[in-house]
C-alpha cells in the first residue's frame, strides 16, 4: 500500500524567497571543502492578521406567565422610579448584553438612554441617589448578563462589577457621539417639546432609530445632584469606545401589549417597552371595555400578555377580568363593552326601551305588535332621543320574562315562566337590529336568583340584562293584587353575585341590572344593596304613575340617601296624565339613563 506523500514546505515570495536561494548556492560551492551542505531554515515574511470581530449578540425577550402583570411605580420618587425600571427590564428581557443607564430626574438624560435603548435593543435603568436602591440596578445589570453599560451623564452605581464595561456620553448627546458609542447608525433627530417626552420615547421604532434631543426652554436639563445622582460622569469618556454589536432582541414580537390610563409613566419604563417591541395602548376612561377603539386594539392583539403601566386601570385582578373580556372582540349595542362608558374621550350611552312581553298587548306596547314591528317601534322611540344628548342612544326592549298570576300555578309560585324559545325570537331579532333586552322577572314566591338562573341560555348572550321587579315578589302569604311586594337586599345581592359570576366566568360585556321601585319599602335595607361589581351596571327604575307632580315627588323621594346607580324613568301611555314627550323626559333632573315606556 503505498505511503501519502509528505507535503512539501511553501515557500515564500519575494526578496524573502531570494534570499533563501542565495544562501543555497554558497552552502553547495563551500560542500567541495566543507562536506554535505547543513538544512539552512526557511525565512517567511511576517503578515498581521486581525482578530475577527465578535459576533453580535442578542438579548433575549420573555413573557410573563399572568395574563396582567403591574409596572406601576409605588409612588414617584427616585426610588419607586428606579424600582419600576428594574421591573420592566426584569419582566421583558431575560438576558441582554447591553443595558442603559440613566439618572433619576433627568429628562435629557433619559431622551438620550431611550433613543439608544431602542436603537441596540436594551432596557434602560434608572439610577437613583439612594445607595441601596442602586444596588438594586447592579443586580439587575448581572441579572441580564449584560457585558457592557453605556452610561448617560455620568449615571454609572457604585459595585458595577469590574468585568462589565462602561462606556460613557453625555446626557444630550449628538447623534455622532451616540453612533460612535452604540456602533449604530444615528443620523435622524427629533426635537422633543418640554411636555412631550413621553409621546417621544412611545414613538420611537427600532428600525428607524433616531436620536431625541430636548428641546428648548424645557426642563430637560439634566436635574441637580441631589435628586438626580451625580452631576458628573463618574466614568470618564473613552476615546472611541463602542458597545458590543447587537442584534435585534430575539422573542415572541408582539406578545406582551402594554396598557395606559391618564397618569404619567416613567421614561424609562417606556424607553424599556418599545426596546423589548412592546406596543402602548391607552385607554380612555381607565377601563379597556370602554370604547370600540380599545375593544378592538385588544382582540387585534390577542396579547399573550399584558403589562399595567398605571394605577388609573384598577386592581390587577379587576383589570385581568376586563382584559379577558375585551379580547374576545364582542361588543354591546352602541359599541363597546360598558352599559354606561365615562370619562375623557368617552362617548356616553343612554337607553330608551319598550315594555310588556311578546303576544300580550295588555302588558305593555312591546307585546302590541310582532317581532319586526316591536324592533321598528322601538327604534322610533329613540330616534327623537337623539336630538337632545350628545350620548348615544341606544334602543332596548324590557321583556317581561316571568310574568305574575292570580293563581298558584303548577309550581305554587304564582308566576307564569315564558319557555326561552318563546322569547328566543325577539332576543335574536334585537341582537340583529342593534338594541339591547333586558329580561323582567316578578318571581311570586320564589326568588329571583332561582327564577333568573332559568334564563341562563338567554343571559349568555352579550346583549341580554336582567331586570328585578319587586312589586310582584310575594311573601309565602301575599296574592298578587292584595299585597304589593318587596324583596330585601340581601336576596338582590344574591342575584347580583350570581349574575355577575356568570358574566365573569364567560368573559362577557357587562351587563345592565334593573331594579324596578316605586315606594321605598319595596326594598329593605336598600342602602345595603351591592353595587360594587365590575360586571354590573346597577339602575334604579323609578316607576311610578299618574300626574307629573306625583311622579316627580316619587323620583326626588326615590333618589334621596340611594346607593350609587344609574337612573331608569318610565313613561306610561295610558296612566300618566300627561305622559311627557322626549324633550320633557330629558328635563327631569338628572337625565335619566334608561327610559321605558309602557
Amino acid at each position: 500500500m503505498p505511503r501519502p506523500t509528505p507535503a512539501r514546505p511553501r515557500t515564500a515570495r519575494g526578496a524573502g524567497a531570494r534570499t533563501v536561494g542565495a544562501a543555497a548556492v554558497l552552502a553547495l560551492l563551500a560542500g567541495c571543502t566543507w562536506g554535505q551542505p547543513e538544512t539552512v531554515p526557511a525565512v517567511s515574511s511576517a503578515t498581521f492578521v486581525p482578530e475577527p470581530a465578535p459576533e453580535p449578540v442578542a438579548a433575549e425577550l420573555t413573557v410573563p406567565d399572568d395574563l396582567v402583570t403591574s409596572l406601576v411605580p409605588d409612588g414617584s420618587g427616585p426610588v419607586a422610579t428606579s424600582a419600576a425600571a428594574v421591573a420592566a427590564s426584569r419582566t421583558l428581557f431575560a438576558s441582554a448584553p447591553v443595558a442603559v443607564l440613566t439618572a433619576h430626574g433627568d429628562v435629557t438624560g433619559g431622551l438620550t438612554a431611550a433613543s439608544a435603548a431602542v436603537a441596540v435593543g436594551a432596557p434602560v435603568l434608572v439610577v437613583p441617589p439612594d445607595a441601596d436602591a442602586a444596588a438594586a440596578v447592579v443586580a439587575e445589570v448581572e441579572r441580564l448578563g449584560a457585558t457592557a453599560v453605556l452610561v448617560v451623564g455620568g449615571a454609572e452605581p457604585a459595585g458595577l462589577p469590574a468585568d462589565v464595561a462602561a462606556v460613557a456620553v453625555p446626557a444630550g448627546a449628538d447623534p455622532t457621539t451616540l453612533a460612535t458609542a452604540t456602533g449604530v447608525d444615528l443620523t435622524a433627530t427629533t426635537d422633543v417639546a418640554p411636555d412631550g417626552a413621553a409621546d417621544a420615547v412611545r414613538a420611537l421604532d427600532a428600525t428607524a432609530p433616531t436620536v431625541l434631543l430636548a428641546g428648548d426652554g424645557g426642563d430637560g436639563a439634566t436635574a441637580s445632584p441631589t435628586t438626580a445622582g451625580p452631576a458628573t460622569p463618574t466614568t470618564a469618556p473613552r476615546a472611541n469606545a463602542t458597545l458590543p454589536a447587537t442584534l435585534p432582541p430575539v422573542g415572541d414580537d408582539g406578545a406582551v401589549l402594554a396598557l395606559a390610563g391618564e397618569r404619567p409613566v416613567p421614561l424609562a419604563v417606556l424607553a424599556t417597552l418599545r426596546a423589548a417591541g412592546a406596543e402602548i395602548l391607552d385607554l380612555p376612561g381607565g377601563d379597556p371595555r370602554a370604547t370600540t377603539g380599545t375593544v378592538q386594539a385588544l382582540a387585534d392583539a390577542d396579547p399573550a400578555a399584558v403589562l399595567q403601566l398605571t394605577s388609573d386601570l384598577g386592581a390587577t385582578r379587576t383589570l385581568t377580568s376586563r382584559v379577558q373580556a375585551a379580547v374576545t372582540g364582542v361588543e354591546l349595542p352602541g359599541g363597546g363593552q360598558l352599559v354606561f362608558p365615562e370619562g375623557d374621550g368617552v362617548p356616553g350611552k343612554r337607553y330608551v326601551a319598550l315594555y310588556g312581553t311578546p303576544g300580550t298587548p295588555s302588558l305593555g306596547v312591546l307585546g302590541e305588535q310582532d317581532v319586526p314591528a316591536t324592533l321598528a317601534r322601538t327604534r322610533q322611540h329613540a330616534t327623537p332621543f337623539r336630538d337632545l344628548t350628545d350620548d348615544v342612544v341606544v334602543p332596548a326592549v324590557e321583556i317581561i320574562a316571568t310574568v305574575a298570576s292570580a293563581g298558584p300555578g303548577d309550581d305554587g309560585d304564582y308566576s307564569q315562566e315564558r319557555s326561552v324559545d318563546d322569547l328566543r325570537p325577539l332576543v335574536d331579532a334585537a341582537r340583529e337590529d342593534g338594541a339591547y333586552v333586558v329580561l323582567d322577572l316578578q318571581p311570586g314566591r320564589t326568588d329571583f336568583r332561582t327564577q333568573a338562573q332559568r334564563y341562563a341560555e338567554l343571559l349568555a348572550e352579550p346583549h341580554v340584562g336582567l331586570a328585578l321587579d319587586p312589586e310582584w315578589r310575594l311573601a309565602p302569604d301575599q296574592v298578587h293584587l292584595r299585597q304589593i311586594g318587596s324583596v330585601s337586599a340581601a336576596e338582590i345581592n344574591q342575584t347580583s353575585e350570581w349574575l355577575a359570576r356568570f358574566t365573569r366566568e364567560r368573559d362577557l360585556p357587562q351587563k345592565m341590572l334593573v331594579l324596578h321601585q316605586f315606594s321605598l319599602r319595596m326594598i329593605s335595607d336598600r342602602q345595603d344593596v351591592d353595587t360594587s361589581h365590575d360586571e354590573l351596571a346597577v339602575v334604579i327604575h323609578v316607576d311610578g304613575q299618574g300626574t307629573q307632580p306625583a311622579k316627580r315627588g316619587t323620583w326626588d323621594a326615590l333618589r334621596t340617601n340611594a346607593p350609587d346607580v344609574h337612573w331608569g324613568w318610565k313613561n306610561f301611555y295610558d296612566e300618566d296624565e300627561p305622559m311627557l314627550d322626549p324633550a320633557q323626559t330629558y328635563q327631569v333632573d338628572p337625565v335619566p339613563d334608561l327610559v321605558t315606556y309602557q
